[in-house]
C-alpha cells in the first residue's frame, strides 16, 4: 500500500494541525495509508525512504544541514514531496538546500491576508485540466522561484501597491511541479489557513498534486540515479 508521512508544526497562525487533518483525510480517501506526526524527528528516521510521499507542514522552523541532506537523498531516490503555502516554501528559512529541493522561498505577501486576486491556470497538464481560473481572498504570496519549475498556475502581482510596484507587475507562480533526482515535487502557494484549501479548486489542485507526488516512488523503481550523482559538496 502507498504510504504517506504528514509532519506538522511551526507557526500556529497557519493552522498546521487543521491543514494536516485535511491532507490526512484527502489521502486516505485516495486509498493512501497515512502517518501523521507533530515533530521533525521523523526526518532523521533511517528508514524514511519507506514512505512514498512526504507532506511537510512547518512554517518558520529550523532543520539542520545534515538532516536536510538526508531528506534530499530520500526524495532523490523516489519518495515524493508535496505541500502548500508557508508549510513547504517557508518551512526552513535557514536551509538553501530545502529551497532548492522545493523550488522557491517565500519573501513577502503584500497586503497581508484578505487580498482579492485571481489564480490563472496556464497549463493543460492533468494536474489542472478542467479547472477554470478562480478568485481567492487570502494572502498573495510573492516568492523567489526557480525558473526550472514547471508552472501550472500563476497570479498577477498588481492586486496591492507597495514598494515592489515600481518594478512592474509579474505573473507569480502559484502552483508547480519539479523533479529532485527521481522524486516528484509538487507545491501550491495557497493555504494560509485551512479554510482556503478545504474545498473548491484549491482543494482539487492539491488533491491531484499530492496523489501525483505519491506515485513517484513506484515510478522510480528500477531507474538509475547515478547519472545525476556527483562527488563533492554542491550546496
Amino acid at each position: 500500500m502507498t504510504k504517506a508521512l504528514i509532519t506538522w508544526g511551526g507557526w500556529d497562525g497557519h493552522q498546521p494541525d487543521k491543514v494536516a487533518a485535511i491532507f490526512d483525510k484527502m489521502l486516505k480517501a485516495e486509498g493512501i495509508d497515512t502517518e501523521v506526526v507533530d515533530h521533525l524527528d521523523c526526518f532523521d528516521d533511517p528508514d524514511l525512504g519507506r514512505y512514498d510521499l512526504i507532506v511537510p507542514i512547518w512554517t518558520m522552523s529550523d532543520l539542520s544541514r545534515e538532516t536536510t541532506a538526508k531528506v534530499g537523498e530520500v526524495i532523490a531516490r523516489g519518495t515524493g514531496l508535496a505541500g502548500c503555502h508557508g508549510g513547504m516554501c517557508d518551512a526552513f528559512r535557514n536551509s538553501p538546500l530545502w529551497q532548492f529541493i522545493t523550488g522557491a522561498n517565500w519573501v513577502a505577501h503584500p497586503g497581508g491576508d484578505g487580498v482579492k486576486h485571481k489564480v490563472n491556470i496556464i497549463s493543460d497538464d492533468p494536474l489542472v485540466a478542467g479547472i477554470d481560473d478562480f478568485e481567492v481572498e487570502t494572502e498573495q504570496y510573492y516568492l523567489h522561484v526557480d525558473p526550472a519549475n514547471t508552472v501550472l498556475a500563476t497570479t498577477r502581482t498588481d492586486a496591492v501597491t507597495w514598494y515592489h510596484s515600481p518594478n512592474g507587475a509579474v505573473d507569480m507562480p502559484v502552483a508547480w511541479t519539479r523533479q529532485w533526482g527521481l522524486g516528484r515535487v509538487y507545491y501550491n502557494s495557497l493555504g494560509h489557513q485551512a479554510n482556503v484549501v478545504e474545498s473548491g479548486p484549491a482543494y482539487e489542485m492539491l488533491r491531484r498534486g499530492l496523489v501525483w507526488s505519491a506515485q513517484s516512488k513506484a515510478l522510480a523503481e528500477g531507474q538509475d540515479l547515478t547519472p545525476w550523482m556527483a562527488e563533492g559538496n554542491h550546496y
